[in-house]
């Protein structure tokens, strides 16, 4: 009998689980929140890794239509101090496709391909035991039962409950995220100053970064340690009071950079959570997660790499493997627990290092990362 399977979360692990499944001909019920795909906007640019995040498009079938979409010169990184002077300017080599950049909306439509995602169905609950299976419950008041759900929806799951009752916790860093349009027309200096790639600058205990997409569009991210409640006073919803409250916290920094904040047309707040380094789970029948929803860490670069990849090694396991489900399941956990903790360990301190009471922390990551 066929199982009945569900991943919640249409993000770049649910879509990855479903995408592979979908190649070795088992189907899978996709369940999204949002009404229709772009009801969000989708995000910024992602790098996707040799031996992560292009493994499981590899494991898809959608390598070759990566490679197409994908901006290799987007590895470009650049290194200022406040002042503006040049510390590092990294440039891949023309054949480098270790980590090419793809802007998430168009990853989201690779990966969507001819899959049937159920829109508007916004899971509330997940009880596992039931008589039938895993019962989910949906906002609209319907239930459904399943022999697997697989929570991939994000850090602030409905699906973690059902197997664990940790929950995310704020690190101290806080980003303020704005973005310039048709940068290369209406911005030529920006455009030059941040090349093909991104560029960054550290500061004490605060960075400004600028991150090239594709069309000529860039996001900016502001990143500094505050409280969680740093913008009582603040009115995040107007958008020159959070200008001017950004400007007077990078003051003194060279006037190139604060024009990246000047020009950003709306701000976004966006504080850091994370998971456990270490989060694990007791094994629970018929329910599992991926991603954010399993092992939340600091947006460093690995988290949608390990997401997908989680995605394309468990539909494998399910789709190919011999033996039973659950045994299915339980090993890719055991898999999927050593290698985020890994990560989360490098990512936390990354963090650490570039949001920094010393900013020559966040050089020597650099060079770490990209030696000369």
């Amino acid at each position: 009998m066929r199982r009945r399977i569900a991943v919640v979360g249409s993000g770049p692990a649910g879509l990855t689980f479903a995408r592979v499944m979908h190649r070795h001909g088992h189907p899978v019920a996709v369940l999204e929140r949002d009404p229709v795909p772009d009801a969000r906007p989708p995000g910024g640019t992602l790098d996707l890794h040799e031996g992560l995040g292009q493994l499981a498009l590899d494991k898809a079938g959608l390598l070759a239509e990566f490679q197409a979409l994908s901006r290799p010169e987007g590895q470009a990184m650049r290194i200022l101090d406040t002042a503006g002077t040049v510390l590092r300017d990294w440039r891949p080599r023309p054949d480098d496709r270790a980590n090419p950049e793809i802007d998430r909306g168009q990853l989201r439509d690779l990966l969507l391909g001819p899959l049937d995602v159920q829109w508007g169905r916004g899971v509330t609950q997940v009880v596992p035991g039931a008589r039938d299976g895993v019962l989910v419950h949906f906002a609209d008041g319907r239930q459904e039962t399943f022999d697997l759900v697989v929570g991939a929806d994000g850090a602030w799951s409905r699906v973690r409950p059902a197997v664990s009752p940790v929950t995310p916790q704020y690190t101290g860093v806080t980003s303020v995220e704005t973005s310039l349009d048709d940068v290369d027309i209406r911005h030529p200096d920006l455009a030059r100053l941040i090349g093909d790639g991104s560029v960054a600058v550290y500061g004490v205990n605060r960075s400004l970064v600028a991150q090239r997409n594709s069309g000529g569009h860039v996001k900016v991210y502001t990143r500094f340690r505050a409280p969680l409640d740093w913008h009582t006073n603040l009115d995040l919803a107007d958008v020159e009071a959070v200008r001017s409250s950004l400007l007077a916290l990078f003051d003194g920094w060279a006037a190139p950079v604060l024009d990246l904040v000047r020009h950003g047309t709306a701000f976004v707040h966006r504080p850091f959570y994370v998971l456990p380094v270490s989060h694990t789970w007791a094994h629970v029948v018929g329910v599992t997660l991926l991603g954010d929803a399993a092992h939340l860490m600091p947006p460093l670069g690995a988290g949608a790499n390990l997401a997908m990849l989680e995605g394309a090694e468990l539909a494998e396991s399910i789709a190919t493997g011999p033996g039973p489900l659950e045994e299915a399941v339980r090993a890719f956990e055991e898999r999927m627990w050593a290698r985020a903790g890994r990560w989360a360990k490098i990512t936390t301190a990354g963090l650490e290092r570039l949001v920094s009471p010393d900013p020559a922390e966040a050089l020597a990551l650099f060079d770490h990362v990209h030696p000369s």
